[in-house]
């Protein structure tokens, strides 16, 4: 068991190193992207995409003054973004209800396929 710990250790370390890496080459990637002016672009045998999109953060202290059915509440317990979603879509929370609870985030998705 010691070693499968020790091999775990490893691993999560090696993890780290590596998220640090590709951290680092997406923000290269995505500034050279914004460079150039481009969202899609091909680049020696790869495909680099940008994708943008907006997500939706809640504020807990406003959905819940805005919620304050307990029943509702009790459906969410927090604030999970694709269960408010769920419950808009089928019309047990109205969006004009929850406007002013969130801030919607613009996000970009960085997608690099090989040719």
């Amino acid at each position: 068991m010691e070693k499968k710990v020790q091999q775990y250790y490893k691993l999560k370390a090696k993890q780290k190193e590596l998220e640090k890496e590709l951290g680092e080459l997406r923000q290269d990637i995505l500034a050279f992207c914004a460079e150039q002016g481009v969202a899609d672009s091909e680049i020696g045998g790869y495909r680099v995409k940008l994708v943008t999109q907006n997500r939706k953060e809640y504020d807990d202290d406003k959905l819940y003054q805005t919620l304050s059915d307990p029943e509702v509440w009790r459906l969410l317990s927090k604030a999970d973004p694709a269960k408010i979603a769920s419950l808009v879509k089928l019309n047990i929370i109205g969006e004009d209800k929850i406007t002013h609870t969130y801030a919607v985030k613009t996000v970009t998705l960085l997608q690099v396929d090989k040719k």
